[in-house]
């Protein structure tokens, strides 16, 4: 029998051709932000990478994108003195630009999140627009809208066997049970067969995932990165990106709004202590 040898893809592989080729051939390897652009200069996609380089090529060999190939003329980057510093550029730069490309981190008009009153029986939906979100307890969920955050809640009353009514879900008249007792899916607190202290502690056990951190700090951070001679100091305060500390005198900050991507990137790490981070004090 013959030996069957199968080639090697990326030993074939050709670049496309209609992509400005010195505009490839400069990406390093090394952490930031990668923009494929049209040939108006416009960005059709933003990405980052720990390795700009190795992940913008292996877009030109993913046939799924062959769309936004086509329409790509050059890539151009920026580097960044970290991971955490290219998550929070690509977030800012593609609620900035809005490329057609990128389906996420699109900027979020109607952000809304779950308060607990005191009595803990129902919930109330508040918005970022009216109240900050950095410095609100009891917070619980961060949603995009109206609607993501019922689907939501929906959910979690059916996973933990929540009373839908008691949570506004469902009108029932009084005395008589919700729909989810009656199929078994609630244990009853809208007919007294649950109290609604135990009804109360049940349901904050069930948002405990859900539970918003408040901003730990009395102003503004600097998360400190570096890699291969880059160092940058990014500026974040109340859960809001503000961009590179620039270089000589301090600056006055601009108030910046609670913002949910780069919350969801800087709450782990930051709770953890696992950043590198120096205050920072503006004029």
């Amino acid at each position: 029998m013959g030996l069957l040898v199968r080639s090697d893809p990326a030993l074939s592989f050709s670049y496309p051709s209609h992509i400005d080729r010195a505009s490839l051939d400069a990406l390093p390897q090394q952490p930031g932000i990668y923009v494929f652009r049209d040939a108006d200069g416009v960005a059709v996609y933003v990405g980052k990478s720990v390795n700009i380089r190795h992940r913008v090529l292996s877009h030109l060999r993913t046939p799924e994108e062959m769309q936004m190939l086509a329409r790509t003329a050059r890539v151009d980057f920026e580097r960044t003195g970290g991971e955490i510093g290219a998550l929070l550029r690509e977030a800012q730069l593609i609620k900035q630009w809005q490329p057609v490309f990128n389906q996420k981190l699109r900027r979020t008009r109607e952000m809304c999140g779950y308060l607990v009153p005191d009595d803990g029986v129902t919930l109330q939906l508040v918005f970022g627009r009216e109240r900050d979100f950095a410095a609100t307890d009891n917070l619980f969920g961060l949603f995009g809208s109206r609607q993501a955050a019922q689907e939501a809640l929906r959910d979690l009353v059916q996973l933990h066997g929540l009373c839908p009514a008691l949570l506004g879900l469902e009108k029932i008249s009084r005395g008589r049970a919700c729909f989810a007792h009656q199929i078994g899916r609630c244990r009853g607190a809208c007919a007294g067969h649950e109290t609604h202290d135990l009804h109360r502690l049940r349901l904050l056990e069930a948002l405990i995932a859900w539970q918003v951190a408040r901003w730990p700090y009395d102003g503004a951070i600097g998360i400190v990165e570096e890699s291969d001679g880059l160092r940058q100091v990014h500026l974040v305060d109340r859960w809001c990106y503000l961009g590179v500390k620039p270089k000589g005198r301090r600056r006055k900050l601009a108030r910046g709004e609670f913002d949910i991507d780069v919350y969801q990137i800087l709450r782990r790490p930051l709770l953890a202590g696992d950043l590198v981070i120096e205050r920072y004090m503006p004029l």
